[in-house]
């Protein structure tokens, strides 16, 4: 079962969630520096982590399953949150420019159709990022963090399942590799551990971090090139959901 979006919200008000966030937060923007102008949207429990867009994205979306549930989101100004089926998102083809997913894929009652529906939500020149527990990690054998519940990852199914869905992993990275403390005192010494556990690299951390662009790529035959081709999966029935607002 996902953990439920209140007791996300929750664990991002403790201290131990607070720090989580701020240790993944230049994790995702080191990777996307600058998003003048573009379409976001962020998959599962993201919300944590778009904050960092808002005064740059066009266009952001915080796409929450209905299985996990959702909340208003940001609380002051425009709500960005919409309540979605799973694999059945109310955008169009070819609509997004860059996808966060977190709490998400790992949360998923089937990942692949929802690989799928990000696929076709996402531009030619898409990418989207995910960040998924990290099954040699010790944040997913402990349910008292939300990292702790779904189905953790190996590098090797991530990859797996994002070249099946048509996407090109491009760059990999960890994060967490402090322990799950709630010691305030012990919390204080997660910058050192966490700047160790990157420099040693020991695959040990709490969660894997990929980034992939959409593949579009498609043979038309004989020894002609290959040209781009275009989404052609049917956009999910948008009847009674709620829309997008832009900022």
């Amino acid at each position: 079962m996902p953990m439920d979006v209140g007791n996300l919200r929750d664990f991002y008000r403790t201290p131990l969630g607070r720090l989580v966030r701020r240790e993944l937060t230049p994790a995702i923007r080191a990777r996307w520096k600058n998003l003048d102008g573009l379409s976001v949207a962020g998959a599962g429990f993201s919300a944590p982590y778009l904050g960092t867009f808002r005064l740059e994205a066009a266009r952001l979306a915080c796409l929450m399953p209905a299985r996990q549930g959702a909340i208003v989101w940001p609380r002051m100004g425009g709500c960005h949150s919409v309540l979605v089926g799973e694999a059945q998102w109310p955008l169009p083809d070819n609509s997004i420019d860059r996808l966060l997913a977190v709490h998400c894929l790992e949360q998923a009652e089937r990942p692949e159709p929802l690989l799928r529906e990000m696929w076709r939500v996402l531009k030619p020149d898409g990418r989207i990022l995910v960040v998924v527990p990290n099954r040699r990690g010790l944040w997913s054998r402990l349910d008292r963090t939300p990292f702790g519940y779904g189905l953790p990852y190996s590098r090797a199914q991530l990859e797996t399942q994002l070249t099946d869905a048509m996407f090109t992993p491009s760059d990999w990275g960890e994060g967490l590799f402090f322990p799950p403390f709630r010691n305030r005192f012990l919390l204080r010494t997660v910058p050192a551990l966490e700047r160790f556990g990157a420099a040693m690299s020991i695959g040990v951390a709490g969660v894997i971090v990929v980034e992939a662009t959409k593949e579009v790529m498609a043979p038309i035959g004989g020894n002609l090139k290959l040209s781009k081709a275009t989404a052609t999966r049917q956009t999910a029935d948008t009847a009674g959901a709620t829309g997008v607002r832009r900022r």
